[in-house]
């Protein structure tokens, strides 16, 4: 089969190149799943160009997230799975082979169902934003008739994150760099939409009512924002790396409030498992629309990361022949 791979040592490390492979055998409550389109996060190009998450593999095939259609089913699995569209969560954590090619065997659960309405490049952009997603929303706990604030609306995560909190019952504030960001943002349901670099969000984000929840890309920049927004007993949930140390904030302490650090990879198994089930029935629903979408050919693998790396807004998915 053909395979995007890079090495993660040497002169050449970081490059990708198409590669031949054995396809892989499914194993012990395994699929085969024939890939059809792999999609590429933050955490793919950073892993490739500065390590993190190679788990000490001498190459990778690169990519968490896809979407194809299950081939074979190993011993324990219920061989009327074989034919199903699906898509693909956490492919590459801990392991050597990623989304970027053309089969993959991995565990029978992290192939998930995807409904007919569902195309394969919007599976292939699920995985760990719309998983990140719901994780920074119940955390801690439902968010029926609760305010949201969303940093940074029009990413994947964030984008996400307005519609599962709407569908969650929640009113949805965000943040955004721009007026097309400003519009997918209140296209996924956002009430309140503010542009940071225009107004100003304490001002903006007060007079529309206070705060139980912020979801936070940029927890250090953000945090006096944050602070100044949040009601007593709110909750801050960031799944970004923060950008420099967290600052003292007494907004915070007066309020009793708290922080929550999310990385999908290492979140409790029920709270995986939860995620996945509600993302299903969102999509059932219509409830989790996708954001626009760049393609790239199969050949283009690395100029497809390169895209996620330079702030492309929306969605970048590589087609796998």
């Amino acid at each position: 089969m053909r395979a995007a791979r890079y090495q993660t040592a040497g002169p050449d490390a970081g490059r990708i190149d198409l590669v031949d492979l054995p396809v892989p055998e499914p194993g012990e409550g395994e699929v085969l799943v024939r890939v059809h389109a792999s999609g590429v996060n933050p955490t793919d190009w950073k892993t490739r160009v500065g390590g993190g998450l190679t788990g000490g593999f001498d190459a990778i095939v690169p990519n968490q997230d896809g979407a194809g259609e299950i081939e074979r089913v190993g011993p324990g699995v219920d061989p009327g799975r074989v034919g199903e569209r699906v898509w693909l969560w956490e492919c590459q954590w801990q392991r050597a082979h990623g989304s970027a090619a053309q089969w993959i065997a991995l565990p029978e659960r992290q192939a998930v169902r995807l409904p007919d309405a569902i195309s394969l490049e919007h599976g292939a952009g699920l995985g760990i934003p719309a998983m990140t997603a719901h994780r920074t929303l119940f955390a801690h706990g439902p968010i029926d008739g609760a305010r949201v604030l969303v940093q940074g609306g029009a990413g994947a995560v964030g984008h996400a994150a307005i519609q599962l909190a709407v569908r969650g019952g929640a009113r949805v504030a965000t943040t955004v760099s721009s007026e097309e960001k400003a519009q997918l943002a209140r296209e996924a349901g956002a009430e309140l939409v503010v542009n940071y670099r225009e107004q100003d969000v304490v001002e903006a984000v007060r007079a529309w009512g206070p705060v139980d929840r912020v979801i936070e890309v940029a927890i250090a920049a953000n945090l006096e924002t944050d602070g100044a927004v949040l009601q007593r007993s709110g909750a801050i949930a960031s799944y970004g790396a923060p950008d420099g140390p967290l600052p003292p904030n007494f907004d915070l302490i007066v309020k009793n409030a708290s922080i929550h650090l999310v990385l999908v990879y290492t979140m409790p198994e029920e709270a995986k498992r939860q995620a996945v089930a509600d993302i299903s029935s969102a999509l059932q629903d219509g409830a989790l629309r996708p954001l626009p979408v760049a393609r790239f050919a199969f050949e283009e693998a690395q100029a497809a990361h390169e895209a996620v790396e330079g702030g492309f807004i929306g969605k970048v998915v590589i087609d796998v022949p």
